[in-house]
Parts: structure tokens; C-alpha cells; sequence
């Protein structure tokens, strides 16, 4: 199992920051889907995304350039 970065630091923060928002919501007696912020703050600790593997997209950072959302990387 390959798991190489696929996360840029854009989409690490909004995960976090999302991922933050919905557990407090859960541990305040929100939803039971609000636990979903546990797969975003995971994600985001791990940069890595499996949807986005499955998918082939990439918002991680190259050198000298940005992020593909198209190109699966090798």
C-alpha cells in the first residue's frame, strides 16, 4: 500500500479546521455524522487522502510548481 502524500497544506488546514469544528459539535450532542471529523483530522495529520488515491487527485505541492488535480502521481 502506497501511502505518499496527496494533501496539500490548503486543503490539510481547511481539513483541520473543518475536522475541529465537527467533533466539538459531536461532543456538544450535534449529530452522530459530526464524528465524520475524525476521518478530515486523520486525513489531514496523515496528508494523505484515500478518495483522492482512488480518484487519482493530488493537491500536494511540487517543487516549482503547485498541486494537479487531474494526474495521478507515481
Amino acid at each position: 500500500m502506497n501511502l505518499r502524500s496527496n494533501l496539500g497544506t490548503i486543503d490539510r488546514a481547511i481539513r483541520t479546521g473543518v475536522g475541529i469544528v465537527l467533533v466539538l459539535w459531536a461532543l456538544a450532542g450535534g449529530p452522530g455524522w459530526a464524528w465524520l471529523g475524525l476521518v478530515l483530522l486523520a486525513t489531514a495529520a496523515f496528508s494523505w487522502c484515500p478518495l483522492y488515491r482512488l480518484l487519482g487527485l493530488n493537491t500536494r505541492e511540487r517543487p516549482g510548481g503547485t498541486g494537479s488535480t487531474g494526474a495521478p502521481s507515481h
